[in-house]
């Protein structure tokens, strides 16, 4: 099922905030930060012209963040880089002068770093981002996960020094409970979604997604004319659709989003006019977007510069897994975990329907542009569901 964006303000420009937020010189400064983290490097853009000729498009190309600071997903972007900005954000009137980022690990600002304490709620990856954040700059973390979070990823997490805090109930249970609790105890919540009240540090881990697609602008031979983009609160969504509304105005690519059929909050939200949250139901394979509230500041974005919203089934997640496990007519093998192959899975939809193929404009010579957002971050699910050793998939990818 997709929806069309039909509301008044669709493409209209974007909230001044939220322009300044996305802004190639605040993406440049992101990038300039990402040049003192220990193991910084590009993420690949993947070519797929094989399955391009099979679906009937000009190329596919996959920004793979797989491989992204060690942390296998997106998220290492957003969360640390938030941690960071906030510790020398408190460093600077504590010291009587700007601290820049060259200075984070001077023993002044270190000390400063002990005295803080910082918190979220996470379905694994963005609590792993905010855990390594923490560990790097030595301020305390505490990360709260619900009930349906894995051991593994849970582990993933620890390994970073956080303290866990399992809370009973789902995503947005967490996030209540996450913001209680740093309240009561004066800690600061640093957050991938957002509500009323509560904007500036989600908006600063949202910029930090903006270094994928500066590295993924220097990489396309071309602009792309389409993109399909997953979503949980929808963070990542509004980022990548804010900053090439920013940078390319009228001459951005159609920007379509794309929502688990069991969590489907943003397309309930396009599909209503206004924010809404839905019932939570039966869990969803694609565990990182299983949400069900939009974020605010993502919600006020993508009414503006989503196109489109659309929703995949489980099965359609699991297939893509499995297709980029093993690919045909030559591509190279991908390892996508259960979320990261989600934007492929919209375009595979679409591509498949004449009807929704001409509602967006998907036509023959479209340069599709999609985000790997997840490796396997929890290797036990992922050989699981794509029924093969994960070494072997991995092993494939380097080969090709």
């Amino acid at each position: 099922m997709l929806l069309l964006n039909h509301r008044t303000d669709h493409r209209a420009p974007l909230d001044g905030a939220d322009a300044n937020m996305l802004s190639c010189e605040a993406a440049c400064e992101v990038e300039r930060f990402l040049r003192y983290r220990n193991g910084h490097k590009e993420t690949p853009l993947i070519s797929l012209p094989g399955l391009a000729n099979e679906i009937g498009v000009g190329s596919i190309q996959v920004k793979d963040e797989g491989h992204r600071l060690g942390l296998g997903s997106f998220k290492a972007l957003g969360g640390s880089y938030a941690v960071i900005r906030l510790v020398l954000e408190a460093a600077t009137p504590r010291l009587g002068r700007a601290v820049d980022i060259s200075e984070l690990h001077a023993p002044e600002v270190k000390a400063v770093a002990r005295g803080m304490t910082v918190s979220c709620a996470t379905d694994g990856n963005h609590g792993r981002s905010v855990a390594q954040g923490a560990q790097l700059v030595g301020a305390n973390c505490a990360i709260f996960i619900h009930s349906g979070v894995s051991d593994q990823r849970s582990a993933a997490i620890v390994r970073h020094g956080a303290q866990m805090i399992r809370v009973s109930g789902n995503y947005d249970d967490s996030v209540a409970e996450a913001s209680r609790v740093a309240a009561e105890n004066g800690w600061i919540t640093v957050s991938d979604t957002s509500w009323p009240g509560y904007e500036r540090i989600p908006g600063l881990v949202m910029q930090g997604y903006t270094a994928l697609l500066t590295e993924a602008l220097r990489q396309l031979p071309e602009p792309p004319t389409h993109v399909f983009v997953q979503a949980g609160v929808g963070g990542l969504a509004a980022a990548v659709a804010g900053h090439f509304s920013v940078l390319l105005g009228d001459n951005r690519p159609f920007f379509t989003v794309v929502d688990p059929s069991r969590a489907a909050c943003l397309f309930e939200s396009a599909r209503t006019g206004h924010r809404v949250k839905v019932a939570h139901g039966q869990p969803t394979v694609m565990a990182m977007l299983e949400c069900y509230e939009p974020s605010l500041v993502a919600w006020r974005i993508l009414s503006r510069a989503a196109d489109a919203f659309m929703i995949v089934d489980d099965e359609d997640a699991v297939g893509v897994m499995n297709r980029l496990a093993n690919p045909r007519d030559g591509d190279p093998a991908i390892v996508a975990g259960e979320s990261g192959g989600v934007g492929l899975a919209g375009l595979l939809k679409v591509a498949a329907d004449s009807t929704l193929r001409g509602l967006i404009g998907l036509e023959p010579d479209a340069r599709v542009f999609l985000i790997n957002t997840e490796g396997a971050t929890d290797p036990g699910v992922y050989e699981q569901l794509v029924g093969q050793s994960l070494s072997q998939v991995v092993r494939r990818s380097l080969e090709a």
